[in-house]
């Protein structure tokens, strides 16, 4: 049974409930219409007051709980790619999950945008007809299968899994690394070349067929509820009713890169407004030489500072998925939205955790557990240095890619 541990701190009396309880200084969830602005406002009282309390310990553990999905599922957050939802209220609902916990706000994440998202846009009909009922009740696991153990920023040239026609199907060879949820997932959808013509395409790869391995990455110090793997595809066997006819070069590839990369500046954004929310709360409880934390200058210097960082990369994401309604999004946006909201949130943990002190490194008080996580943020989905130079090669026309 799934239940939340006490908290360690032990306040010397009720705080007062300070102004903003949501810390929507900027009222972005104003711009939802009522009826979005009502579901994401449930969405977030599940999050906040029945998932969050749970994770820490799943997170010490390495362990995925996989009795949460039903809760996740009841949501809606297994078809935010396929009900209509607005940009901003996918974006907004990223955000919470990763307000809550940034490893179950991984696996929503790719869920959506790289899994659901390209079987609904790539997939056959037969594809959709087969994997999305089951994904979007979450009933169902993908996982992307795109890098590999030794490429990773160098992926687009370096694709080394190969694919060879044989009869009425393909065989695959190859390995992959950092696949999120691959040793839990029903199939992979794994990116490889095609012997023949070079050409780059992906495959439905079910994770019981002989020949496919996946062994869990442990001793990580971030993400650890996500199930990352190293996978061996040993001359694995699909049908060819397996390839999605969508994926014909890696062109397809990365434009979901680029929208997963989008969705990573929603997480930075919900992980500073987390370490905001668990800072403020142990400010208000805690008391030294008398008085509330809260009180203290510094203290205050640096809540401000966090939120200030949350409401920055906020306010960039929303532009962005204003952007990416109308249909405009281009990599270089996402990459400056990746890179700019990830640096902030590095930035705002940091801040968060000095703020706790020395029970800012135990994940009995959360601080740690995002503290790690923010590190990860950092690095996945094309790195802060990768997206940085993105970012300067379209606006300076020159390349500074080896």
């Amino acid at each position: 049974m799934l239940q939340a541990p006490e908290s360690p701190l032990r306040a010397a009396a009720a705080p007062t409930a300070p102004p903003f309880p949501d810390a929507d200084l900027m009222r972005v969830t104003d711009l939802l219409p009522p009826d979005e602005r009502a579901r994401l406002a449930g969405i977030r009282a599940v999050l906040q007051e029945d998932i969050r309390p749970l994770t820490a310990a799943f997170w010490n553990r390495e362990e995925f709980p996989f009795g949460l999905l039903p809760r996740l599922a009841a949501l809606g957050l297994g078809r935010l790619q396929t009900d209509g939802s607005s940009r901003l209220f996918t974006g907004l609902a990223y955000m919470e999950v990763a307000r809550a916990d940034v490893s179950l706000s991984a696996l929503v994440g790719i869920h959506n945008e790289l899994v659901v998202g390209m079987i609904n846009d790539l997939g056959s009909e037969a594809q959709k007809a087969r994997w999305l009922p089951g994904l979007e009740s979450f009933t169902a696991l993908g996982a992307f299968a795109l890098t590999e153990p030794d490429h990773g920023s160098d992926i687009a040239g370096g694709l080394a899994t190969t694919a060879s026609h044989d009869g009425d199907g393909w065989v695959l060879h190859g390995a992959k690394r950092w696949i999120g949820a691959g040793t839990i997932a029903d199939f992979a959808l794994v990116w490889a070349r095609d012997t023949a013509d070079g050409a780059v395409k992906a495959f439905i790869v079910e994770t019981d067929r002989p020949g496919f391995t996946a062994t869990k990455i442990e001793n990580k110090i971030g993400l650890r509820i996500m199930q990352n793997a190293d996978i061996v595809l040993d001359g694995v066997r699909v049908p060819d009713a397996n390839l999605l006819p969508g994926a014909t070069a890696f062109s397809q590839a990365n434009e979901l890169l680029r929208d997963s990369r989008a969705w990573v500046g929603w997480q930075a954004a919900g992980i500073q407004l987390g370490a905001f929310d668990i800072a403020r709360a142990y400010a208000l409880e805690r008391l030294q030489f008398g008085h509330q934390l809260a009180g203290f200058q510094l203290i205050q210097q640096q809540l401000s500072e966090i939120l200030g960082n949350a409401h920055a990369s906020l306010s960039l994401m929303v532009g962005l998925a204003r952007i990416q309604e109308d249909g405009h999004l281009e990599m270089v946006q996402s990459a400056m939205a990746k890179a700019t909201t990830t640096r902030l949130a590095r930035a705002s943990v940091a801040l968060g955790r000095s703020i706790l002190g020395g029970n800012g490194i135990t994940t009995d008080y959360e601080m740690a557990k995002l503290f790690g996580d923010a590190e990860v943020l950092y690095t996945y989905e094309g790195t802060y240095e990768i997206n940085s130079l993105i970012v300067a090669r379209a606006v300076t026309g020159k390349s500074a890619f080896v």
